[in-house]
């Protein structure tokens, strides 16, 4: 049986598929399954279908058999019980959090999270559910927002731009002690690089559209549940989801009250193209996380370059903790220029890198931060994210490590 990462990805359909008896002519991959209803010969199946008594398929909207394949590829990543498929990564986080909060309720998050991810919550709060965003770097300030309405604490492995790394461990302790949901985006880091469940994650998020798809051709996201945490005791399940092993309760309602009354579907020929793509990931990831270590020492030498944060960097206050835990340092860097260094200016002289706004891409991809993504979010707010003016942001791609150096090399000269 295979056990390295790459091996039990690129087996697992075939494998999944002759073990269920699903083989489509001997086919390597599971089939991209287009069609929206299902039908059935009895209508018995279908009436068990609708009831959760059969694991079968109704209407595309909550999944299809290539879906279906993509979240047990997934789950087995995650070391999960259970995985759901959505068409991007803000609707995993959406569906996620809409589905299991009610007016009154409290949450914890980063507050260096990722700025459409950070306006999702401020929406939220609009709705009567109340938000405390908290240096998660530290432990005791997620216990010192903590409150008895107090549902779910949320942090991504790696902030974006800044790279701050939250007390991962400490804070998954204390939520598995005190009853708290703990979900963590894992979407920087992925699960090549971090098992998100060892520091006791409930949920984990990821945009399948960054580094396990990795070619910036298609949208997706998911969520996955551990089986960490005892849903019996979670208030807001529904008591008709509040039936068989109480371990699929969470998965269940999200997909009831997302998929099916939302409707952030990924369809089946994303399912099919994320699967692909993820089975080079490893390989991806391996160049580009050491490419972004060469180029963030690099940076971390040039005269015009104020501040990098990057993990493999030895004045990173994290790094100790990322060198435990992390397989690499990650792949996305930032950058602040010195005062008197023109950030447009070197931005357009820049041959390789793209200025494009997305992340885990096989190409190099590069913005200005306060003047684009948290933008809207005001100076003020910026300050707290320690996001400057000269802050560049920098997701490192496939490309050959010195032409990337060569590249940066030229732009920053007079």
């Amino acid at each position: 049986m295979a056990k390295g990462f790459t091996s039990k990805i690129v087996h697992f359909q075939f494998k999944q598929d002759n073990q269920n008896n699903h083989a489509s002519y001997g086919s390597i991959h599971t089939p991209i399954y287009n069609s929206v209803p299902y039908g059935y010969q009895k209508v018995e199946d279908i009436i068990d279908v609708f009831q959760g008594k059969s694991k079968g398929h109704a209407y595309a909207r909550q999944s299809t058999p290539t879906t279906d394949s993509l979240q047990n590829l997934l789950a087995m990543l995650d070391d999960s019980i259970g995985s759901l498929t959505f068409a991007t990564g803000m609707a995993a986080i959406s569906a996620t959090f809409l589905s299991l909060l009610k007016q009154g309720d409290h949450i914890i998050c980063s507050q260096y999270l990722f700025g459409n991810s950070y306006s999702f919550f401020t929406t939220l709060e609009n709705f009567g559910i109340n938000v405390s965003f908290v240096d998660t770097s530290r432990v005791d300030a997620v216990k010192t927002a903590t409150t008895k309405q107090t549902k779910i604490v949320f942090v991504e492995t790696l902030a974006n731009p800044g790279t701050q790394i939250p007390d991962l461990e400490n804070i998954g302790q204390f939520c598995q002690e005190n009853g708290l949901l703990y979900i963590v985006d894992n979407t920087m880091t992925s699960s090549y690089l971090f098992s998100a469940k060892s520091v006791n994650a409930h949920l984990i998020i990821t945009s399948l559209s960054k580094y396990t798809s990795g070619h910036g051709n298609v949208l997706g996201g998911a969520v996955s549940d551990t089986g960490l945490f005892n849903w019996e005791t979670y208030p807001h399940i529904f008591e008709n989801y509040r039936t068989g092993n109480s371990q699929s309760w969470g998965l269940q309602q999200i997909k009831k009250k997302s998929l099916r009354d939302m409707g952030g579907t990924l369809s089946s020929d994303s399912a099919y193209q994320i699967a692909l793509a993820s089975e080079t990931m490893a390989l991806r990831m391996d160049r580009q996380c050491d490419s972004a270590n060469k180029l963030a020492a690099f940076l971390d030498s040039h005269p015009k370059i104020k501040k990098v944060y990057h993990p493999s960097l030895k004045t990173h206050e994290q790094h100790e903790f990322a060198k435990k835990h992390f397989k690499h340092f990650g792949a996305i860097l930032s950058f602040d220029l010195e005062d008197d260094v023109d950030v447009i200016k070197v931005l357009n002289k820049l041959d390789i890198a793209i200025n494009a706004t997305h992340l885990g891409d096989n190409r190099t991809l590069i913005l200005p931060m306060a003047q684009t993504i948290f933008y809207e979010m005001g100076p003020e707010n910026r300050k707290k994210m320690n996001i400057g003016d000269k802050m560049i942001r920098c997701t490192i791609g496939i490309e050959d490590t010195q032409d990337l150096i060569d590249d940066f090399t030229q732009a920053l000269k007079d």
